[in-house]
């Protein structure tokens, strides 16, 4: 029957349920909006060669670089504000790749500048903008030599220009490698030029100090007093360029299909989770005496005829006792144990091994000589440290 005393006690564990329900919904909601906030107006990691990135393969030094030479340096995310800050007067366009203009609009953005730099070249950004130039191979981690008259690179000397280039028609090569070119340099119209390298290779913020990298980069990109440094959107693609998303690809029964089995997933957690509760403490039936549970079980010993497991449960609770009456360590094994009481006795080692190890007897016989023998052991080493004891 339960007390009024009984119902705080009863009612805690169903509030500690709650609680742990509440805990778990608040820990959910707290992760999604710190995921929602990272994804959608939060910390974004900048891309390779991203400006205002301050990491190994950002470009963040170059741009301060620039900036304490006198150059405006302004950063555009998407095409709308780089044809903004190109229509201010002559700037240097430097872009990476844009796979999601089309050959058009990478045309109509080139004119708008008065130099174009190609700081990660493609085949067909080399192709529309640099005359039928094309990718080539990749040269070793070695200084080369300019191999041009062009200003910069003759400025800058040798440098680690990375990937390497195949020169169109009219086009300018720099830094030879079998043939091939880590600078391409091509005249467009009178003071309007487009150049090529491997930014990656050459201005990162640690490529930036090997070699002539550093003067090579400034020499580019530092034509103008300003410097528009575009970086591509996915919001930039035109229709008919902008690759197909994955909702797109899929059918149209697969995103309510995913949700469907989500929620099928929480009501079934839910409705299984509420079968667990706290345990109850129960009363046994029964209470057995260690006599009784000590005689049943050398019944079973005896009704299978194992001598050898008898004798050896006999031999494990001996040596306990003999390990506690004669002080030794809890872990002691059964060879010092034997050790230790034939040293007490002045015995033979070996026959008290075998009473306490190795004898194996194979008859009930045998077992009852066994335990004998182990009783008998016993009451020597006890009578033995009773007479230490006394003559100290």
């Amino acid at each position: 029957m339960t007390t009024i005393a009984d119902a705080p006690a009863a009612a805690r564990p169903r509030r500690r349920a709650a609680l742990g329900w509440i805990a778990l919904a608040l820990a959910l909601l707290l992760i999604g909006l710190v995921g929602t906030t990272l994804v959608y107006g939060g910390w974004k990691e900048k891309g390779l060669l991203d400006p205002e990135s301050p990491a190994p393969d950002g470009a963040r030094a170059l741009v301060r670089i620039l900036q304490q030479q006198g150059v405006t340096v302004t950063v555009a995310r998407d095409r709308g504000a780089a044809e903004r800050a190109l229509a201010e007067g002559d700037a240097t366009l430097v872009m990476r790749d844009a796979p999601m203009l089309s050959d058009a609009t990478l045309r109509s953005l080139a004119e708008r500048a008065r130099d174009v730099v190609l700081v990660e070249p493609r085949s067909r950004s080399l192709d529309v903008l640099l005359n039928g130039s094309a990718l080539g191979g990749f040269a070793n981690d070695r200084p080369t030599a300019p191999g041009c008259d062009l200003p910069a690179p003759d400025a800058a000397g040798t440098a680690r220009t990375g990937e390497l280039m195949v020169p169109g028609q009219g086009v300018t090569g720099c830094y030879p490698v079998d043939g091939e070119f880590g600078l391409l340099s091509r005249e467009t119209r009178e003071g309007h030029t487009v150049t090529a390298l491997d930014g990656l290779s050459t201005m990162t913020n640690a490529a930036l100090p090997l070699d002539g990298n550093a003067a090579l980069a400034i020499g580019t990109l530092a034509r103008t007093g300003t410097v528009v440094w575009y970086v591509p959107s996915p919001t930039d693609a035109e229709a008919g360029t902008a690759p197909q998303t994955l909702g797109e690809l899929t059918p149209a029964w697969v995103t309510p299909g995913i949700i469907l089995l989500l929620l099928s997933a929480l009501v079934a957690a839910i409705w299984r989770g509420r079968r667990f509760g706290p345990l109850v403490n129960e009363r046994l039936p029964v209470m057995v005496r260690a006599n009784e549970t000590t005689e049943g079980r050398a019944r079973l010993y005896a009704a299978s005829g194992d001598a050898s497991h008898a004798v050896d449960e006999l031999r494990r609770a001996t040596r306990g006792r003999l390990i506690r009456v004669m002080g030794l360590a809890a872990h002691t094994p059964p060879d010092h144990v034997a050790d230790a009481a034939a040293e007490r006795l002045g015995a033979d080692r070996g026959a008290i091994r075998g009473i306490l190890i190795t004898d194996t007897p194979t008859t009930d016989r045998d077992l009852v000589a066994a335990s004998d023998r182990l009783r008998d052991l016993e009451t020597s080493v006890r009578a033995a440290l009773s007479t230490e004891r006394t003559t100290r």
